[in-house]
């Protein structure tokens, strides 16, 4: 039976129920050298004086201050010198009236003296010491329990402990303190197609790496709680039961990734609904709307996010992080919210409140542009890419160009990058952004690079071969990349040229519609068509997989060399570094293009020195040749 979304709740329900949950550990007792970062769990009262007696304050000389009085430049009074005192003794002389005993900062005041005559205002002369002013009683003294005093209140419940408070703490004598516990958050994930880290990982079953079981025990960390991780569940009901009841009776509370969408498949609604309470199922947010809410056993908390790693992570920091800092006692992390323009129109009607991932850049002014990073939920690099999320309301159904909006950051360090570019993948460039400090780049093919430059988004865009539209932009740099088709090591099909993928039943691998490569091969194939009196389309049907479109400039060569595939478009430098043969269908020029009104930035500055500096970077790879600006 398929379960459905009927009635999701509105976010501030969901937060609500959330609250609602009994999370709170039992308090706990650990080493003062263990406490930095906890919270107290009560108050703390001082046990003792600190200081625990009259100590010097400087550097001088105990008296008593009545024998001081009317000491001046012109008319000192000379008292006896008796002895000395230093910190960590005790005292074993007097100070009788006329005399004064030499004393060290922080040592014990003396019985019969009062106050300190700096050394600075003195003179010792044999046994006798002239002071050239008068002090008052208690001057240079810091009286016992001036810190605090026997009985105050030093610390109260939820302080949390910094290397100030464990000052404090350690000067009362306490080697151990009381302190909230943190909350223990089992993290279980679902689905059968998920791999663990270091495992073995079969592409060709759908089989994807546990992304979420890692993220998330990293935000539970950074809120404050302890991840506990439990074994891989699959979709099997009888192992998420077991899973799930074992992680309840550990656990203050219990998170699951997946199995919580309307699927068939999807069972741990079910588990929720038979041994313990279903409160919530359903949000209405994106992204993240398949959220549950209950609790399991005996009432332990349980939450289940959604399955794709950014709907995952965006609902733990919007709901679920904020209940277990709460639990541990700490408060909300400081303001980190950050004013900006949107960069380009961005259309939503959907009806819900919408958490969209942004990322920012700073236009040649210096002032903040905001765009969003959103490749669909099921892409963990989304959140990478992006600085911040742009909360908008469910009412809202656009975003116009250059409207002010507030970006709460992923973290109050974030920063805009120095340099956005955009654009072609290219080997060569990869290396020469690690030349650029504070770079990113997004690979989103010549085509959609173009179309953003002209957008006014990024700083640059890297364009190869010939494209179908001109933007206004500054060529910053250029070089040539041999491409072609990429086979395995001894050619066993025997492929000479771009005939033999019409004209042989070969499996082969493209490139996506945006890629510069693309593009090559599309112009290439015309030409053939011209030669043999025949149309383009005739050809494109003639290959085999000229559809089957890749993203990124090693994947159709990664597919050859596993099997999948025969022959896949690429470059020289990219079957040298695979040792893998290569078929040359020509040369193609890169440009790195700079919009005009961000030419004089710094960072667009210091690409245009390193692309034209680059010649160790393009000399290292196969068919690659630097062309200048």
């Amino acid at each position: 039976m398929r379960k459905q979304f009927r009635d999701l709740a509105a976010p501030e329900e969901a937060r609500e129920t959330i609250a609602s949950l009994e999370l709170t550990p039992d308090a706990e007792t650990v080493p003062l050298a263990e406490a930095r970062g906890r919270v107290l769990a009560e108050r703390i009262d001082a046990g003792m004086d600190v200081p625990g007696f009259d100590r010097a304050s400087m550097d001088g000389y105990a008296v008593r201050a009545r024998d001081t009085f009317g000491a001046d430049e012109a008319d000192p009074v000379e008292l006896e010198l008796v002895g000395e005192v230093h910190a960590g003794t005790e005292p074993d002389v007097e100070v009788e009236p006329g005399t004064a005993v030499e004393i060290s900062t922080g040592a014990v005041m003396p019985p019969g003296a009062d106050a300190v005559v700096i050394v600075e205002r003195t003179e010792e002369r044999d046994d006798t010491l002239v002071t050239y002013t008068a002090v008052a009683p208690g001057d240079s003294v810091m009286p016992a329990g001036t810190d605090i005093a026997a009985g105050a209140r030093a610390l109260g419940p939820g302080t949390r402990i910094t290397p100030r408070e464990i000052g404090l703490l350690s000067a009362l004598g306490l080697d151990e303190i009381p302190v909230r516990g943190k909350p223990v958050v089992g993290i279980i994930s679902t689905g059968d197609e998920l791999v663990r880290p270091g495992d073995e990982l079969h592409s060709e079953r759908g089989e994807i790496y546990d992304v979420n079981s890692y993220t998330i025990a990293a935000g539970v960390e950074e809120a404050g709680g302890v991840p506990k991780f439990y074994p891989h569940a699959g979709d099997d009901y009888e192992e998420m039961e077991r899973l799930l009841r074992q992680a309840a009776e550990e656990c203050d509370l219990v998170l699951s990734s997946g199995s919580t969408s309307a699927s068939a498949v999807d069972v741990i609604y079910r588990v929720v609904e038979e041994r313990g309470d279903l409160l919530l199922h359903g949000v209405a947010v994106k992204p993240g709307k398949p959220m549950l809410v209950g609790t399991l056993g005996e009432g332990s908390a349980y939450i289940g996010l959604p399955g794709y790693p950014v709907s995952a992570l965006t609902i733990f920091r919007t709901f679920v992080a904020p209940a277990i800092r709460d639990a541990a006692g700490l408060p909300e992390p400081r303001t980190a919210t950050i004013e900006g323009s949107m960069a380009v129109r961005e259309r939503y009607a959907e009806g819900r409140m919408r958490l969209m991932p942004v990322g920012l850049v700073t236009d040649g002014d210096g002032e903040t542009l905001v765009y969003p990073v959103d490749k669909g939920s099921g892409a963990t690099t989304s959140l990478v890419e992006a600085d911040g999320v742009v909360e908008v309301p469910p009412d809202v159904e656009y975003l116009a160009e250059g409207e002010s909006v507030d970006v709460q950051l992923f973290s109050p360090d974030v920063r805009p990058p120095e340099l956005l570019g955009v654009g072609e993948d290219d080997p060569a460039l990869s290396r020469l952004l690690d030349r650029v400090p504070s770079s990113r780049y997004l690979a989103v093919g010549s085509r959609e690079g173009l179309r953003r430059l002209r957008d006014g988004v990024p700083d640059v865009a890297v364009v190869a071969g010939d494209t179908d539209r001109e933007v206004d932009a500054v060529e910053l740099g250029s070089w040539t990349r041999e491409w072609g088709l990429v086979v395995p090591g001894g050619n066993p099909e025997g492929v000479s040229d771009l005939g033999d993928l019409v004209d042989s039943d070969l499996r082969f691998v493209n490139r996506d519609t945006n890629s510069g490569l693309r593009t090559a091969l599309g112009n290439a194939v015309a030409d053939l068509a011209d030669e043999r009196g025949t149309t383009r389309h005739a050809l494109v049907e003639a290959i085999a997989g000229f559809d089957r479109a890749t993203k990124a400039f090693e994947s159709p060569a990664r597919a050859v060399q596993s099997g999948r595939a025969d022959v896949g478009l690429g470059l020289a430098a990219t079957a040298d570094s695979l040792g893998m043969d290569f078929v040359s269908l020509g040369v193609q020029p890169v440009r790195v293009l700079a919009d005009p009104s961000r030419a004089k930035k710094l960072s667009v500055q210091r690409l245009k020195r390193v692309v034209k500096g680059g010649n160790d970077v393009l000399d290292s790879l196969d068919g690659y040749e630097l062309s200048g600006i």
